[in-house]
């Protein structure tokens, strides 16, 4: 596996971090594990530097993040340690979970789904399809279309999340919710703030 230089580079040793690298989990994250819903086996797609994996962790879920950057699952294994939590982190790619060769009752996306052109969008929910029987449960959030600007991630709209989660799958509900980001940073001319238009996505497996 390639690693593509532009995702390792962000989070190297000095840099700055990146918007979404906020240093604690999001809060709508810990408003789901609040909930006692991000339990069990649980895999984070796209952990980044494990804030969300932990924080499974630390209430008592079996907790597994994967990212496509070394650099940042090892910033993530260190944390684990600093904190005395037990959490498997491994430099994974999004696209290809089935070959993990394992299987999650929860599945959680922080940011990764809105990344994605049209073809490997396909791919990615296939990817998450692989790694979850009938019956598991995928929290996602993605960027929203309601968020102005084009600064940034692609913009998603309920009936692109819908689509894309028709086969196989049942859209249990789509919230609005927000991404915490670190400030400074403008996603639309002129404004600078701490956070960002979210959907926020609750996706059953179907059996079948």
């Amino acid at each position: 596996m390639t690693t593509p230089p532009s995702w390792d580079a962000v989070y190297a040793p000095g840099a700055a971090p990146p918007p979404w690298d906020i240093g604690r989990p999001q809060p709508a994250f810990v408003r789901l594990a609040d909930r006692g819903l991000l339990s069990g086996r649980l895999l984070d797609s796209g952990c980044g530097t494990g804030e969300n994996v932990l924080l499974a962790a630390a209430r008592g879920a079996e907790a597994t993040g994967v990212d496509i950057s070394p650099q940042a699952i090892a910033r993530a294994r260190d944390k684990a340690a600093e904190r005395g939590l037990t959490a498997r982190f491994e430099v994974a790619d999004a696209l290809r979970l089935g070959q993990l060769g394992m299987t999650f009752d929860v599945l959680i996306d922080s940011g990764v789904f809105h990344i994605f052109d049209d073809a490997d969008r396909e791919r990615y929910v296939a990817s998450l399809a692989a790694v979850l029987p009938p019956g598991g449960r995928c929290y996602l959030m993605c960027f929203s279309d309601r968020q102005p600007g084009t600064v940034g991630p692609r913009r998603v709209r309920q009936d692109e999340l819908r689509a894309a989660f028709s086969d196989g799958w049942e859209v249990a509900s789509i919230e609005a919710d927000t991404f915490e980001v670190n400030p400074g940073i403008e996603f639309s001319p002129g404004t600078s703030a701490a956070a960002a238009q979210a959907w926020l996505a609750s996706l059953v497996r179907r059996a079948g």
